[in-house]
């Protein structure tokens, strides 16, 4: 009894550490003054109001939220034919290749930063927007390709045989066979770049400054010149959007699944 009442302490312990800095950032987008205070000293909706109706805010949610949707893509593009290719092929490389799909990830960021920065400067390109979505793509490729691969290894290579022995073709097979089996890995791997692009500061700004402002690099900046309680409102906007996503993943996804706790039945 013991046992499971430090357990319970600790987990505790643990979910107030993970919560509490939330509810100071929420507090503080109530306030009604212009000033971080925590606990707010009056509640008031009015810097809700003045992130989605100021140029000064709008601005980088809009950039932030286009790059997110673009460079997801782009990781989704690059992430799901290797995935494929490493499962069905089995080539003697295929390690190696997985590798690199995951070095740009397990690189401290600043790292990959700097690459891309003298990658877009050394070809006279730089400063952006496409170069931020390009850059969030490849940096990114990793939590698609992770999932996919996931995905892949759950379905049973007898499948793609009997469709063949029934006359379809390869491209036939992936469409009708493939595809449908892995969507739900194919939309958590876009979820999770999606939301980590929305978040990522340091290769955004090192690629394209303040020429491209996305939303953490205009949070950034504003802490230069004097605090505004929508910082923390916008903060809680993208925190309740992350929640969503994610709270949509394991609603209507198997979760431990997606993250890899499966085992095929035996037979």
């Amino acid at each position: 009894m013991g046992g499971r009442a430090l357990r319970t302490a600790f987990l505790a312990l643990m979910l107030l550490l993970l919560c509490a800095p939330l509810v100071v950032v929420a507090g503080v987008s109530l306030n009604a003054q212009k000033r971080l205070l925590f606990p707010p000293e009056g509640l008031s909706l009015e810097w809700y109001g003045e992130m989605v109706t100021s140029d000064d805010w709008l601005g980088p949610i809009g950039n932030s939220l286009t790059i997110a949707a673009l460079s997801a893509l782009v990781a989704l593009s690059i992430a799901l034919p290797l995935a494929y290719a490493l499962w069905r092929r089995r080539i003697f490389y295929a390690r190696a290749l997985y590798a690199i799909g995951l070095a740009p990830f397990i690189l401290p960021p600043v790292i990959s930063a700097l690459g891309f920065l003298i990658f877009w400067n050394s070809i006279g390109y730089s400063g952006r927007i496409e170069n931020v979505i390009l850059s969030h793509g490849i940096f990114l490729v990793t939590l698609p390709l992770v999932t996919i691969s996931l995905g892949l290894e759950t379905i049973d290579r007898a499948v793609f045989e009997a469709a063949a022995t029934l006359g379809a073709d390869q491209r036939t097979t992936i469409r009708t066979v493939m595809l449908p089996l892995i969507v739900p890995y194919i939309i958590s791997g876009y979820a999770f770049a999606f939301v980590l692009s929305l978040n990522e500061y340091i290769i955004a700004y090192m690629v394209a400054g303040f020429t491209v402002e996305t939303l953490p690099i205009k949070i950034f900046s504003s802490l230069r010149y004097g605090y505004t309680p929508v910082m923390a409102a916008v903060s809680v906007l993208f925190v309740a959007l992350a929640a969503l996503i994610f709270g949509l993943i394991g609603r209507f996804g198997d979760l431990p699944k997606l993250l890899g706790a499966w085992t095929p039945e035996k037979r």
